[in-house]
C-alpha cells in the first residue's frame, strides 16, 4: 500500500514539531516535509507536483503570518486534502466553507488525530491504520497535550490524580508532578478530553480519577490524601458509578 505523503504548515516550533511527531508515529503516513508559514507550503505542494510525486494530505495551521492558511487554499487550483489546525473552533466553519477534510483543535490530543487520518484513509480509499505497534513503552493513546509554561506539555492520563477547575484555567495534579500543570482551559473541556467513566466530574470545580479514590464520604472523597468536595449535584451519578463497578459503599 501506497503510503499517504504529508506535509505540516505551522509558524508555531512547537505545535510544528508536535505535528510531524504525530505524523511518524502513524504506520502509512510518510513525512515530506514541516514548512514554518504558507510560502514554503505553496513551494513544497509545486515542487513534489513537478516531480510526479505530490502531496496526499496537508496538515494547515489558519492563522499565520504573511499569508494565512485560508488564503493558502483559496489560491490553489489544484490541492491536496486538508486537515485544518487552529486553536480557535470559530475557525471550523470556515474549514467547511473551504470543503477541508477535517480540522483538528490545538492542542491536538492524538486520539484525535489518528480520527482526522482514518478520514483521510477513507477519502483516499485505503484501508484504516491498525494501532502504531512499539517495541518500547509508549503513550496512551488518551494522553493529550497542553500549553503551560510557554510550552506543550503531555498530559499523561494514567498519572492524573484530580482537575481543578479556576474559572477560564484549571490544574492538573498527577503522580508524576510535585506541582500541578496550569493551563489556560476550562473545566468542562478537560472533561472531554479525560476518558469517562473513569474520570468524573464530582463538583462544578473539580474531576477525579474515580480509581484512585481512597475514602469516601457523603459529601467529600479522598484523593492522594487530598479530600475533595462532592456537590448534592454531582453526588448520585458518583455513587452509581462506584457501586456498579464494585466498591462497597
Amino acid at each position: 500500500m501506497k503510503p499517504i505523503r504529508c506535509i505540516a504548515v505551522d509558524d508555531e516550533p512547537l505545535a510544528l514539531a508536535l505535528l510531524a511527531d504525530n505524523i511518524r508515529k502513524v504506520p502509512g503516513l510518510e513525512l515530506v516535509r514541516t514548512c514554518d508559514d504558507a510560502f514554503d507550503a505553496l513551494e513544497t505542494l509545486q515542487q513534489e507536483a513537478d516531480t510526479g510525486t505530490p502531496v496526499d494530505l496537508m496538515f494547515l495551521d489558519v492563522q499565520m503570518p504573511g499569508l494565512t492558511g485560508t488564503q493558502l487554499l483559496e489560491g490553489l487550483t489544484h490541492r491536496p486534502l486538508v486537515i485544518l489546525v487552529t486553536a480557535y473552533e470559530q475557525y471550523a466553519l470556515t474549514g467547511y466553507d473551504l470543503n477541508v477534510l477535517d480540522y483538528l483543535l490545538k492542542p491536538v490530543a492524538f486520539t484525535r488525530f489518528i480520527q482526522a487520518v482514518q478520514k483521510a484513509r477513507q477519502a483516499l480509499n485505503q484501508p484504516e491504520t491498525p494501532a502504531p505497534v512499539s517495541t518500547s513503552a509508549a503513550p496512551s493513546s488518551d494522553d493529550f497535550f497542553v500549553n503551560a509554561d510557554y510550552s506543550l506539555v503531555r498530559v499523561q492520563v494514567d498519572t492524573v490524580r484530580y482537575v481543578e477547575g479556576l474559572k477560564d484555567y484549571v490544574k492538573i495534579y498527577t503522580t508524576s508532578q510535585v506541582r500541578p500543570i496550569l493551563t489556560r482551559m476550562t473545566l468542562k473541556a478537560m472533561e472531554e478530553r479525560l476518558p469517562a467513566p473513569r474520570f468524573m466530574r464530582i463538583h462544578r470545580s473539580f474531576i477525579v480519577d474515580c480509581n484512585r479514590i481512597e475514602v469516601i464520604r457523603k459529601q467529600q472523597v479522598v484523593v492522594g490524601g487530598t479530600a475533595i468536595p462532592v456537590s448534592d449535584q454531582y453526588a448520585p451519578l458518583l455513587f452509581d458509578a462506584l457501586r456498579l463497578s464494585g466498591r462497597p459503599l
